[in-house]
């Protein structure tokens, strides 16, 4: 089969041998469409290897066809078109992956669609309703809003009765996070985002990706007994944190990443997905957001769109194509 490798800082299109047949428990996916994650642009720089005895190969979430099932796989059989929670490996023709981490696609959408909705979603609900624990009316902060994380969980909080507050790069991207759902937003490249947070009312779960940069002020804007939950590192991963506010009000800082889950662990995450998430697909309340696609031959102008932030939603790669 055809797979993306990393040579240096280049990515290649090319002959690799295909996974082995699916063990018991495990279904192998005729890859269609492959979705485009900051972890995979982390990965290609050296700074988010695999987990131990995963492939190479970059990827977190396919769309497909089961090609084949192994032995004790109950619910899926060869034909059916899936989308699929990695650890890696997406971005190739085939994967082999836990039959617990593979769901159904919602009933009218396609595989194209459904490719941006594995890792995003399963992002958001993870660290906003496991993790971040949002009771009834709670208020969510969410940086980087434009993002595909950013775009599920404004939906999310929308769907579930949460008032969100976004941070975005630019104008365009807070209107495209306030047709999403978004209560209010910042635009980041105007300074703090303190006050105009705390003029809305502060947060009780803050879902951030930046780090560092963003700590100090997150914990002036964090409610009493409120949660920040970090899911990323884009500014920088040292910085002074307030103990004195940290033990006053009650907060709590949450590390949270989702790729070394084991397939147990992953598998609640989608189960709760398709039970709380898949409805509201197939009514056309929550819908994927996809910005643009590339040929997979081509994924590195992908990572470039990417790495501007020039995208509003998913960035897509093409494997096999099909709707």
């Amino acid at each position: 089969m055809h797979a993306i490798a990393i040579e240096g800082e280049r990515l290649a299109w090319r002959e690799t041998p295909a996974p082995s047949a699916p063990a018991p428990g495990e279904v192998r996916i005729r890859v269609a469409w492959a979705g485009v994650n900051r972890a995979d642009l982390m990965q290609r720089a050296g700074h988010y290897p695999p987990p131990p005895g995963v492939t190479e190969i970059p990827g977190l979430e396919v769309s497909g066809t089961v090609a084949a099932v192994g032995d004790g796989v109950n619910g899926l059989t060869v034909g059916d078109r899936v989308c699929a929670l990695l650890a890696g490996g997406g971005y190739a023709e085939e994967v082999v992956v836990d039959a617990r981490q593979v769901l159904p696609l919602p009933e009218g959408r396609g595989l194209r669609e459904a490719a941006a909705l594995p890792e995003v979603f399963a992002t958001a609900w993870l660290n906003l309703f496991m993790e971040g624990r949002l009771a009834d009316g709670e208020r969510v902060l969410l940086h980087a809003g434009a993002s595909g994380v950013g775009t599920a969980a404004i939906q999310l909080c929308r769907a579930f009765g949460h008032p969100c507050f976004v941070t975005a790069g630019n104008d365009a991207k807070l209107d495209a996070c306030r047709e999403l759902g978004a209560t209010a937003g910042w635009n980041r490249h105007e300074g703090s985002f303190v006050a105009a947070v705390k003029a809305w009312g502060g947060a009780d779960v803050i879902l951030d990706p930046v780090g560092a940069s963003y700590l100090a002020d997150n914990q002036r804007v964090l409610n009493a007994d409120g949660r920040l939950v970090l899911i990323g590192l884009l500014g920088g991963r040292h910085a002074d944190l307030d103990l004195g506010r940290l033990l006053m009000k009650r907060q709590r800082l949450i590390g949270s990443t989702l790729r070394a889950k084991p397939p147990a662990a992953k598998g609640a995450i989608l189960a709760a997905l398709h039970r709380h998430v898949w409805p509201r697909l197939e009514s056309g309340e929550i819908r994927a957001l996809v910005d643009r696609s590339w040929p997979i031959a081509q994924a590195e102008a992908a990572h470039s769109h990417v790495q501007r932030d020039a995208n509003i939603g998913k960035v897509l790669l093409e494997v096999a194509g099909g709707d």
